[in-house]
């Protein structure tokens, strides 16, 4: 009998965390930044925008990396990572979003950003739009309904990659792009009730995303040849609640979805069933004249959140309805759930790294997975104060022994950078209470706290996970 290999990953692989601007920066109108979306959504994702923001909320400081990016660089170079994941926020480049040149100031701040990373030799995997587009382009444009957005996301992206040639590699360009039919505000800057947003809107704002993407793609490879561009998708796979032939349908409907983002970003055109779709709903998508060509811009790999799986069925009175990372979706009834009711399944993992991989042949980048949990902290014994977190532990454990399985099914995985490495606020519910980090940060839902960082059980844990390149699994 063949002796099971050890759970080592391969040579090169990119072990690291993940940020956003809009969760873990704050100082939103310092430098000359402007508003963003998120700036709007002050009691999370799914409240009413409030125009223009007004009162206490909590991401106007966020955990304050703005100004301690030097000392939170340090504590992750301390842990050993390789690569950070952060975004650009595109309101700190261009305040309103539609102005003819730049913030220098906000290019400034991400100049010295880069620097720290590179003084410690971690890679920059930079995301684009990660739900912090102008808040200026949603009141005055209608958000991506308008097909001017793509020029100015454009000028946006020619802006920071002539930046940042030769010191960044990884891009991405939409932060889980599929969400836009979730949550059309926070992804698209498209008001109104999710449920009640025109279909035949929503899928034309789709339509602008994937151009500006295929077109900042192809820039991207003609600026520097080496930059490689990603799409980025909640990977969320959708299991039939029953074996029933409904049941089996209605999961593949609710999978393609997603899968129908991806189809578009690695095949370059509208997969037949969308189109199918689009028919049944009266959907007629307005093309530019190059638009078809330009969709050809193909990415280069395809990188995912990836917290919960979901199931499907067909039977209404069985649909209860479990939501998570800004998705609704029936419960399993064979999993356990976190302290903010997600759904925790490691092998789901396994399963969708699997399926993207036979679908598209690209390599495949694990940028977000995390447990979202209420940390307590305790005195460490040493005169500081830590966060026994052994169910944090557990969670990534889990989840990365089933990457480094999908590996050895022959997915080509890049990387895994945990989601938010440093405690941030959440952007779903807008609480620092729900934490992620490796790292916590002294911050409460009230905005009460001293901002100071600690270096959780966790944080020990992963910092082994990768000087031993996942052996120690």
């Amino acid at each position: 009998m063949m002796e099971k290999q050890n759970t080592v990953f391969p040579a090169g692989f990119l072990f690291g965390g993940a940020l956003a601007a809009n969760q873990c920066e704050g100082a939103v109108r310092e430098d000359g930044k402007g508003y963003s979306t998120a700036d709007a959504l002050t009691s999370g994702v799914f409240g009413t925008p409030q125009i223009p923001p007004e009162g206490f909320y909590l991401i106007e400081t966020a955990v304050d990396f703005y100004h301690r990016y030097k000392e939170d660089i340090a504590l992750l170079a301390e842990m050993r990572i390789k690569v950070l994941r952060l975004s650009i926020a595109w309101s700190r480049i261009f305040p309103n979003g539609d102005e003819a040149e730049p913030n220098e100031k906000g290019l400034e701040f991400y100049d010295n950003v880069i620097g720290e990373l590179e003084k410690y030799g971690i890679e920059p995997l930079i995301t684009l739009s990660h739900y912090e587009m102008p808040l200026h382009l949603a009141t005055e444009y209608g958000g991506w309904a308008d097909r001017r957005l793509i020029g100015f996301f454009e000028r946006y992206a020619r802006t920071v990659f002539e930046r940042y040639k030769g010191r960044v590699k990884y891009w991405l360009t939409f932060n889980e792009i599929n969400m836009m039919l979730h949550a059309p505000f926070n992804g698209g800057g498209i008001q109104g009730n999710p449920n009640e947003v025109d279909k035949r809107v929503l899928y034309q704002a789709i339509h602008h995303q994937f151009v500006a993407s295929a077109l900042v793609t192809k820039l991207a490879h003609e600026t520097d040849p080496e930059y490689k561009v990603g799409c980025m998708i909640a990977g969320s796979p959708i299991y039939p609640l029953t074996c029933a032939p409904e049941d089996v349908l209605e999961a593949m409907r609710k999978d393609r979805e997603s899968l129908f983002f991806g189809d578009v970003h690695a095949r370059g055109k509208y997969p037949g069933y969308m189109k199918h779709f689009f028919e049944e709903n009266d959907i007629r998508i307005e093309y530019g004249p190059e638009d078809e060509e330009i969709l050809k811009n193909t990415v280069d790999f395809i990188s995912i959140s990836y917290y919960m799986s979901y199931c499907a069925t067909a039977d209404e009175e069985k649909n209860i309805q479990s939501r998570g990372n800004i998705m609704s979706a029936v419960k399993n009834p064979y999993l356990e759930s976190s302290d903010w009711g997600w759904q925790i399944d490691p092998k789901g993992l396994r399963y969708i790294l699997n399926q993207l991989y036979d679908r598209y042949q690209l390599p495949i980048f694990i940028v977000e997975n995390g447990l979202g949990a209420k940390d307590v902290l305790v005195e460490d014994g040493h005169g500081s104060f830590t966060v026994e977190d052994d169910y944090r532990i557990d969670y990534a454990k889990k989840h990365l022994r089933e990457a480094a399985e999908a590996i050895r099914d022959g997915v080509e995985v890049l990387g895994y950078t945990s989601w938010g490495i440093i405690d941030l606020v959440s952007n779903t519910s807008n609480q620092m209470s729900k934490r992620y980090g490796f790292i916590y940060v002294d911050r409460n839902d009230d905005g009460s706290g001293s901002l100071a960082r600690y270096r959780k059980k966790s944080f020990w844990w992963y910092k082994n996970v990768i000087e031993t390149n996942g052996e120690c699994i």
